[in-house]
């Protein structure tokens, strides 16, 4: 039963408990039964116990969270069922308990308690509808033709907010659309419903559009995204809203329609948070984010704040959008410590104070370098940054008895063709390691569980984030363009800020020790067509109104993305839309050879791609990248390279 108990839910029942009593008294009177009121003293406990089933009847046909502003015949029909199933109910209770009424005593019950069940419910109703009139703008507003697409529930509150002059609901509705053939041809609040969705662009010119308003909320992402493709088709303003469905009633008020975002055309839905399954592992905790002022920190760090963990450490090396965070989060959950700590996980004294003072419980790893031509002309900051800052957090969650940590990876650590995607596989065979030898450790002393559980998480572009082609588009348009694509052809994964933090979130509640997740994002997105998709949201046109302009890859860039490397495979887990790698953990000898040979370049200001390729198998930067390969310093078994015993002790693995 999908119950949302609002103010005005409790209003509700307050007042159908006081007037299911009033309606059996007034029965009792009514039908020359008053004798029988004043004879029998359990009257009280009977008109009780029908009260509570009332009261529970309502609730059952969701009549406590109806949108009653916009009750229709419907609406009046669910109170004609509910309240004769009431009345049944009741009496069979009461003749099981042996206090029996005569019948016109339910038959006058019956029909008072429709009058008094219906009565206030429709007094929302005319309630809206004079707050239509009050809300009418007192200032002239665009009212331009409207397409409301859906003539369902979300579709009919569009219209009626629109025609009722409701300055938040800018357009006058014109025509509608829905794929349900049984709804062509009728009429919703006079609007007729003209065609199907296949229809929108010739009904544009028919109908002289300027707006659509897509109002079908719970249709399918890959339905949704038929239709803002058609939709994209025309020069319309597009335009959604949320599910009337998904709010409370007191929430409607505060429906307004939003521009539709890039975010709405993912061809499929997006990964939810299983709070039940998280919370064991974070509430209550203290949890360390490394990056914590960066895209996905600082939304790990909203997501875990909603689960309400002891203590939330955020470390960063930048102060100012750690800070900013802080003060936002100290505002909307005074209840959580939240800490920022400023400093580097480059840094193994400072990282080591860090996990002294806060001994974090769960540790999320989102602190890295992750631009890819920067970090092709700047490969030793993202070594230092990505693979040994990895390694320091890593070592320091296991030294100081952390439960959790989750390192988050990227797609492109998949056959990496840049020097950033190829820190992030060495990163990932350090996690794989770790997670193994705790594992071993944790068997050898009798034990199931490691001390330290380790995973990785592996996700594509995510939209919105830091430096992501979304944000440079949109400058691109703000600045009139053009919009600079590197290749028609090039392919990418995308998912929202939260559905990236999500699934941090719900592997860390996963993981046993070594997984790769990995989320089942559905087909690539072409970089051109989302560069043309945002600039038609924006209303222009594409080679008209703003110029694409093709740039060329640059370095390290692949034309397609991919999520597997050749010997992998997936299993999947019990979270839809989230699968586990197969990839095979690589042994710790070979690991500390690998990180030996690394620091050695990096001490020697040695050829530092070249030697990633010795240590990366699965990398190929290209030929100028293969050719520095062939002699680097630190490549396995070449001349000078140091082995594992030349590591420092901090660095063991």
């Amino acid at each position: 039963m999908d119950f949302k108990l609002s103010k005005r839910g409790i209003l509700l029942i307050i007042w159908d408990v006081v007037f299911t009593y009033l309606a059996f008294f007034l029965a009792t009177i009514l039908t020359a039964q008053g004798s029988w009121l004043f004879v029998n003293t359990d009257w009280l406990f009977i008109f009780g116990l029908a009260a509570v089933i009332n009261c529970l009847t309502l609730a059952i046909f969701k009549l406590y969270n109806t949108l009653w502003e916009y009750a229709s015949v419907r609406e009046m029909l669910l109170i004609l069922a509910a309240s004769t199933v009431s009345i049944v109910v009741s009496a069979l209770v009461h003749y099981l308990s042996g206090e029996r009424l005569p019948l016109r005593v339910y038959l006058a019950t019956w029909l008072m308690l429709m009058i008094f069940t219906g009565v206030p419910r429709l007094f929302f109703r005319s309630l809206r509808s004079r707050r239509s009139i009050i809300r009418l703008s007192p200032t002239p507003i665009a009212r331009r033709n409207t397409l409301v697409v859906g003539a369902g529930e979300t579709g009919s509150l569009t219209i009626n907010r629109m025609l009722g002059g409701d300055y938040s609901m800018k357009g006058v509705p014109v025509a509608a659309v829905d794929d349900d053939p049984a709804k062509i041809g009728m009429r919703i609040h006079g609007i007729k419903v003209v065609g199907n969705t296949a229809m929108i662009p010739e009904l544009v010119q028919v109908y002289a559009l300027e707006q659509i308003v897509v109002a079908i909320p719970s249709a399918t992402p890959a339905e949704r995204k038929r239709i803002y493709d058609i939709c994209l088709e025309t020069n319309c303003r597009l335009l959604t809203l949320p599910n009337v469905r998904d709010l409370r009633m007191d929430e409607l008020d505060g429906v307004r329609l939003r521009e539709v975002d890039l975010t709405d055309l993912l061809s499929r839905p997006e990964v939810k948070l299983n709070t039940r399954t998280v919370s064991g592992y974070l509430a209550g905790k203290t949890v360390l984010i490394t990056g914590g002022g960066g895209s996905i920190g600082s939304e790990l760090a909203r997501q875990v704040a909603l689960i309400a963990p002891l203590c939330l450490v955020l470390f960063d090396s930048y102060e100012n959008t750690a800070y900013e965070l802080q003060q936002e989060l100290m505002r909307t959950y005074p209840d959580i410590d939240v800490r920022v700590e400023i400093g580097s996980v480059r840094d193994e004294q400072r990282l080591e104070q860090l996990f002294r003072q806060y001994r974090p419980e769960v540790v999320f790893h989102a602190a890295a370098h992750k631009h890819v031509p920067l970090m092709e002309t700047n490969p030793r900051e993202a070594v230092l940054n990505n693979v040994f800052g990895t390694m320091n957090a890593a070592q320091m969650a296991e030294r100081f008895g952390a439960h959790s940590f989750i390192f988050i990876s990227t797609d492109k650590a998949v056959n990496p063709s840049s020097v950033m995607g190829a820190t992030k596989r060495m990163s990932e065979m350090i996690i794989q390691q770790m997670a193994e030898r705790a594992l071993s450790d944790a068997l050898k002393d009798g034990g199931t569980h490691p001390a330290t559980t380790f995973c990785a998480v592996r996700f594509g572009n995510v939209l919105g984030s830091n430096g992501s082609v979304l944000s440079l588009f949109k400058s691109q348009i703000a600045e009139g363009g053009p919009v600079t694509v590197t290749d028609p052809q090039v392919e990418r994964y995308f998912m929202t800020i939260p559905e990236a933090t999500r699934l941090v979130i719900q592997a860390g509640a996963m993981a046993k020790g070594g997984e790769i997740f990995i989320l089942e994002m559905g087909e690539p997105v072409k970089i051109d067509d989302l560069a043309r998709n945002l600039i038609r949201l924006n209303g222009l046109r594409p080679d008209i109104d703003i110029q694409v302009v093709y740039t060329g890859l640059r370095p390290g860039e692949k034309l397609f993305e991919e999520l597997l490397m050749e010997d992998e495979t997936t299993v999947a887990t019990a979270v839809g839309g989230i699968t586990v790698s197969t990839c095979k953990a690589v042994s710790e000898v070979e690991v500390a050879q690998k990180l030996a040979a690394l620091a050695w370049c990096l001490d020697n200001n040695a050829d530092v791609k070249g030697c990633l390729v010795a240590q990366v198998p699965t990398y190929r930067p290209g030929a100028a990248g293969a050719a520095g390969a062939a002699g680097a310093p630190g490549a396995a078994g070449a001349p000078g390279a140091p082995g594992a015993a030349g590591m420092r002790d901090t660095q063991r693995l």
